[in-house]
């Protein structure tokens, strides 16, 4: 017996696609008593992980020495959505060697690519 015959997944279209090593910012629907604010949490994604229940991606930051990780669901009604800032240089799947650095060693280089180019020579030449 598989858990798709019982659940159908529901993908959650407010996430897009990203991968390990990308600075993320996510907005959690949270609920204190009568009230429900947005709490925003925003880190790099160390783990994605993929499966027949949909899926979660871990996503970690430090604040004041301490790390803090969150798991979340990829299907999670929770999640209002997840906005991309920055996209790491990753060479692997899991990051778990990040938990082991602090200061300037837990970054990772940005991907740059010809879309990311293209869009800083455009800016240039309207400035002249």
């Amino acid at each position: 017996m598989d858990i798709r015959e019982l659940v159908e997944p529901k993908v959650n279209e407010s996430i897009p696609q990203f991968s390990p090593g990308d600075t993320v910012r996510v907005s959690l629907r949270v609920r204190e008593g009568e009230r429900e604010r947005l709490q925003r949490f925003q880190g790099m994604v160390i783990r994605i992980r993929r499966g027949v229940d949909g899926g979660r991606f871990t996503v970690r930051r430090v604040t004041s020495g301490v790390g803090v990780e969150y798991t979340l669901p990829f299907q999670s009604p929770l999640i209002e959505n997840v906005e991309v800032l920055r996209k790491g240089k990753a060479r692997r799947a899991r990051l778990y060697y990040m938990r082991g650095l602090s200061a300037k060693r837990a970054r990772l280089k940005e991907k740059r690519g010809p879309a990311a180019s293209a869009g800083t020579e455009s800016t240039e030449k309207s400035s002249e």
